[in-house]
């Protein structure tokens, strides 16, 4: 199934001991890019959540917002962090020796400074909480992968819509591209037979002069090159696994075989023909950029 690289899930779960909430977003990316926002005491799971997220996601950038709430207050208790106070009181000493500062810090202010003093949860707890953690994770990244593949049907159902007009156009080409050299024919003709009068044109020479003519117009290997991307676009696109990449190979090569065909065209209707046929193939190319 075809998923955008666009997508929204979140999830909340609110209990008498916690509250916990994880939201998911995500944009187009090349590659896949996980940042995560998660409490500073729960960074020792990080990178468990971020296992969990690959499993809904294989590119795209990627943001993780997760908020935890402890009401039970246990295990919680006040830090004291020695070396940091210690750091903090040779620096003031040092600051009184150097300009004379009178009077010493009082114990109360001196906890105020950063980092002396902080709340915290022993690791027990925070191992405790990993399985809450894990299902709220779980639930907003099933509500991301719904949201993603919605998108992704919408995104294939457009593309498909645009190949079955790009199909026409091509029709239109392999029609025109022989009406275009029997109209050069009778072109020469008639100048042929308004410059000589009565004068017949030799027909080997006029065969040589729309061989020439046809070698620079002809747009027969496009066409069929076209067709073959058309179809394997079709097939890419009903594929189960990301197809992003692949598509977006095959969208370069189609527009490489239009640019072609427009500098061959040697008539106005197929050159707004052909101009149609890369503005569509161009259309295509800007909807596979979102998708996974």
């Amino acid at each position: 199934m075809i998923k955008s690289m666009t997508g929204y899930g979140q999830y909340e779960k609110i209990t008498e001991k916690y509250r916990v909430a994880v939201e998911i977003k995500s944009v187009n990316h090349r590659y896949c890019d996980v940042s995560i926002k998660i409490p500073k005491k729960f960074n020792v799971l990080e990178s468990r959540v971020r296992d969990q997220i690959k499993h809904y996601a294989s590119r795209g950038k990627i943001d993780v917002y997760i908020h935890f709430d402890n009401y039970s207050g246990s295990d919680v208790k006040v830090q004291y962090n020695e070396r940091i106070a210690s750091d903090y009181a040779n620096v003031i000493q040092k600051v009184e020796e150097s300009f004379g500062f009178p009077g010493a810090v009082s114990a109360d202010s001196f906890i105020r400074l950063p980092e002396v003093v902080s709340l915290g949860e022993e690791s027990k707890n925070v191992e405790e909480f990993f399985p809450v953690i894990e299902e709220a994770v779980q639930e907003a990244g099933e509500e991301f992968r719904k949201a993603r593949e919605a998108e992704g049907a919408n995104l294939q159902a457009d593309i498909l819509a645009k190949l079955e007009f790009i199909e026409d156009l091509v029709t239109f080409v392999e029609e025109r591209s022989p009406q275009m050299i029997e109209e050069y024919r009778q072109k020469i003709k008639n100048k042929v037979t308004e410059l000589l009068g009565g004068n017949q044109l030799d027909e080997s020479t006029l065969a040589t002069e729309l061989i020439i003519y046809a070698d620079k117009v002809c747009v027969d290997e496009e066409t069929v090159r076209l067709r073959s991307h058309l179809h394997n676009m079709r097939e890419t696109l009903a594929k189960e696994e990301p197809v992003g990449r692949k598509l977006d190979f095959i969208s370069q090569e189609m527009n490489r075989e239009a640019n072609t065909i427009l500098s061959k065209a040697n008539d106005k209707e197929l050159s707004r023909n052909a101009i149609d046929l890369k503005t569509e193939i161009e259309k295509i190319r800007e909807q596979i950029q979102n998708i996974e």
